[in-house]
């Protein structure tokens, strides 16, 4: 999913927010470098129980480092993945707003399209959708496998997604929460997970009066 090309951004500032497990390790990055990435990640690592590891420390950190970057890369309101006891990164979520000043917030239905474009990837098969009344407000999921992309000739690799387009009461934004995952073998127990977690997203608006503005990509990245 893009955003659109013109109109002006919408201003509206918000805070977002999961209940997370035991597992899911939030990986939003504020100032958006690779030593801050490393900085979280060595963090996280240190507070890991050695004995349940199955592959070394120093793979888990890379391996965080090089996530944290890559979810990073648009910039979204919050990032985080799940990793097993043993250190195996098994999924990773983003979540982003969008919309433009004066333009109406599409609905559900006029939404699902856009949930299904990639551009690196095309989808694979039928997707599932569902329409949801979450927590956070009205929803649509879909949910298929993707081919995604690759270079020099080589099989496209097959990777799953679940997209949720969240329009939450009082805004005008749409939110949108991304997971994605490579163990396609173990979908059904990633898709439990994944909705287990969005069942838990809170958005709360933010209204600024008086005092000094605060950066957009702080406040969005609450929680």
């Amino acid at each position: 999913m893009t955003a659109p090309d013109d109109g002006a951004p919408l201003a509206e500032d918000f805070e977002c927010s999961f209940e997370f497990r035991p597992g899911w390790i939030d990986l939003t990055l504020r100032e958006g470098t690779r030593a801050e990435a490393k900085a979280l990640a060595t963090h996280v690592v240190n507070s890991l129980d050695p004995l349940a590891l199955e592959i070394e420390k120093s793979a888990v950190l890379d391996d965080m480092v090089e996530r944290a970057v890559a979810l990073d890369d648009d910039a979204p309101t919050l990032a985080a993945a799940y990793y097993t006891e043993s250190g195996e990164a098994l999924v990773g979520l983003t979540v982003d707003s969008y919309g433009d000043d004066g333009v109406e917030r599409p609905t559900r239905e006029e939404i699902r399209p856009a949930l299904l474009e990639w551009a690196n990837a095309e989808v694979a098969g039928d997707p599932q959708v569902a329409h949801l009344d979450l927590p956070a407000g009205p929803a649509v999921r879909v949910q298929a496998m993707l081919r995604v992309k690759r270079v020099f000739g080589l099989r496209r690799r097959l990777t799953g997604f679940m997209r949720y387009a969240v329009l939450p009461p009082g805004m005008k934004s749409l939110i949108v929460v991304t997971v994605t995952w490579e163990a396609i073998a173990r979908t059904e127990e990633i898709a439990e997970l994944a909705a287990e977690t969005v069942q838990t997203l809170r958005i709360t608006p933010i209204t600024l009066e008086g005092g000094a503005a605060i950066a957009d990509r702080d406040i969005r990245r609450g929680g």
